[in-house]
């Protein structure tokens, strides 16, 4: 259900005034319509933090603080990594993929970070990383240039992409649980939304 966010005197958060609500993952042919246009269009930094963004399924806290070194080692990125949830204070292990590792490396290289690095620095001051204010308009781009509505989708789109396709070819999760660093289950069921989904689904398969 989405609801209108309410003003206040003197405060400023990115959504004021916007709907809010849980944003929809990207579909499989989705994610390739977004790399194909980041690849043709050349947009390194982009295709490497979207491509981890999917991977990682990190939240925007977690994803624009990673530096080179929590991703690589001896200047080859790594196929797994650790990172602890600012939200939760409890460690995160994720998988980062040959597609990930490649655009990830190509990032580096191009932009010559060091290993303390922020993996994404802003291009507005490069001592710091990229905001979350930042990311949220690049994400609202990728997913506009592709002709989707853009309301319906934000950074917590690409943190619950994979994580609900893993759901969807498994059904197991204790393993998404454990990926998107839940403490609780009842969490991973209500964040997934996958109750009522299931429900549809079963009801679709039925006929009255």
């Amino acid at each position: 259900m989405y609801q209108l966010v309410k003003h206040y005197p003197n405060d400023g958060p990115w959504n004021k005034g916007k709907l809010v609500g849980q944003k929809l993952p990207l579909k499989l042919q989705e994610i390739w319509a977004i790399r194909t246009r980041l690849q043709i269009n050349d947009h390194c930094r982009d295709l490497a933090l979207f491509n981890m963004a999917i991977d990682s399924k990190l939240r925007a806290c977690d994803l624009l603080k990673l530096r080179v070194s929590d991703v690589s080692n001896g200047g080859r990125v790594s196929s797994r990594a650790m990172v602890l949830q600012q939200k939760t204070g409890r460690p995160v292990q994720f998988e980062i993929t040959s597609r990930t590792r490649e655009a990830i490396s190509k990032w580096i290289q191009r932009s010559d970070l060091g290993k303390t690095a922020f993996l994404f620095p802003s291009r507005i001051n490069g001592v710091f990383h990229l905001s979350t204010r930042q990311y949220a308009r690049l994400v609202e781009s990728w997913v506009d240039g592709i002709g989707l509505d853009s309301t319906a989708y934000g950074t917590h789109s690409l943190r619950r992409t994979k994580a609900s396709l893993i759901y969807r070819r498994t059904k197991n999760l204790r393993a998404v649980q454990l990926l998107l660093g839940h403490a609780k289950l009842d969490s991973t069921v209500r964040y997934l939304g996958i109750e009522i989904d299931d429900a549809l689904e079963l009801a679709e398969q039925t006929e009255a």
